[in-house]
């Protein structure tokens, strides 16, 4: 790879392309909010409605798998209409069904909120990704996806604190209200603010210049069809199927794990869950920083995010003794170590995709993987709830298996990734040409 001369760019007039991470991560920020409120009011909803562990397990299930169907098809759309609009639509799709929360009443009610909220919110993750793409050049795209990334943490952080406060005022109802109305808010934002690198008003020729200064692979456009010839594709799809079902699980069920285990009620399991989200939001952060440091160093980009996976893997083994802890504070501090190294495994992963593919079909591939993932998340979220109501919430398989998958996504991954970004920018040309 060539080395552009950074101190040329050091000096360029203008930032904007941080503005820009910073209105995806508000974004990622609600996204969580609409995503975690179910989870943080679910003890409370589950008295009214009085649904089993398997019930909420189904509602999971429908959410993920119209996750995955919004992963790939919002993906696919991102890439023909653009990041502007892509995002505007996904986000108002899913804010709209996150506020029909609080008008069901029933499993089937929230069953059918769920699945439309998945399709809209499957959005948000290829279309950041690809403005990262967009926006940052390869050494900093890590470090800016865990900054974006580090946004789901804080939108988890915030629904125990929205959700207890808004219970208290005006019932569980308003907590949804509440997280979709603001979403809308920052689709007026986004439509007023974004407009592409070469396009945009605030970006100095040096911005643009430092954006471009790496070599990218071939920009032609790929087909669906030709998208698992790249190894990049294989990379994702791995460490998704994987990995994200463990995220899936703690996101969804530690708030009743806490109750269930150490009897920590909604208005008491706010700090629990502040502190696991600051940890986790620390590891979406670092995880970033290690391999863009690394790189910035002359480690080659792939050794880099190997390097960082691998750490990250090792972070996330101690959380199979969470069950265990007699001590609630332990148990947090395992599961919150656990997710901040998840967050940093996937900051690590989503980079390997606009490290692999070409540009234009960096949403799609995100799309494309995310939702092979999320089927595999929805009946693992299926087989959770069998799980505990089978075994009378005992959570010891879950966390064992979450202790597992990062380890072994990691040495999937070693195998699959060619050994150094020269090599697979070149083959990437070549199917490109060849298409």
């Amino acid at each position: 790879m060539n080395t552009p001369n950074l101190q040329a760019f050091a000096k360029a007039s203008t930032r904007y392309r941080w503005v820009i991470c910073a209105s995806l991560f508000l974004i990622t920020t609600i996204n969580y909010m609409d995503r975690n409120i179910l989870g943080v009011l679910k003890p409370t909803i589950q008295g009214d409605l009085h649904f089993s562990e398997t019930d909420f397990g189904n509602i999971i299930f429908f959410f993920s798998f119209a996750y995955a169907i919004g992963y790939a098809g919002m993906g696919w759309l991102t890439d023909k209409i653009g990041i502007r609009y892509g995002l505007a639509a996904a986000a108002i799709l899913w804010c709209l069904a996150s506020m029909a929360h609080g008008l069901v009443a029933s499993v089937a009610g929230f069953m059918v909120a769920r699945l439309v909220l998945g399709l809209g919110e499957g959005g948000n993750f290829p279309t950041c990704i690809k403005t990262i793409a967009t926006w940052f050049p390869v050494r900093d795209r890590a470090l800016a996806t865990g900054i974006f990334n580090s946004g789901s943490n804080v939108g988890a952080m915030l629904a125990p604190l929205i959700g207890a406060l808004v219970v208290s005022l005006a019932g569980w109802q308003a907590g949804f209200y509440v997280t979709g109305a603001v979403g809308l808010v920052w689709v007026v934002y986004w439509l007023i603010i974004y407009r592409s690198p070469a396009e945009h008003p605030r970006v100095s020729p040096s911005e643009l210049a430092y954006i471009n200064s790496d070599p990218e692979v071939a920009a032609d456009k790929i087909p669906w069809t030709k998208l698992l010839a790249y190894p990049g594709t294989w990379v994702y799809i791995v460490g998704g199927v994987l990995t994200n079902p463990a995220w899936w699980f703690y996101n969804n069920w530690v708030p009743s794990f806490l109750n269930s285990k150490f009897h920590v009620t909604l208005f008491a399991v706010g700090l629990p869950l502040v502190v696991i989200y600051l940890l986790t939001d620390a590891g979406s952060i670092a995880g970033g920083w290690v391999s863009s440091t690394l790189i910035k160093r002359g480690v080659d980009v792939f050794s880099a995010r190997k390097i960082a996976l691998l750490i990250c893997a090792a972070c996330t083994v101690p959380v199979f003794l969470a069950p265990q802890m007699d001590s609630m504070w332990a148990a947090v501090v395992l599961i919150g170590v656990a997710m901040a190294a998840h967050q940093g495994f996937s900051a690590n992963l989503f980079t390997l995709v606009s490290d692999t593919m070409p540009r234009g079909a960096v949403a799609s591939t995100v799309g494309l993987g995310g939702g092979i993932s999320s089927i595999a998340g929805a009946f693992s979220a299926a087989a959770i709830g069998r799980v505990l109501d089978a075994t009378g919430n005992n959570y010891t398989i879950v966390f064992f298996v979450c202790a597992s998958v990062y380890v072994i996504a990691t040495l999937v991954i070693h195998f699959v990734l060619p050994r150094s970004r020269a090599s697979i920018v070149t083959t990437d040309e070549r199917l490109a040409s060849a298409g």
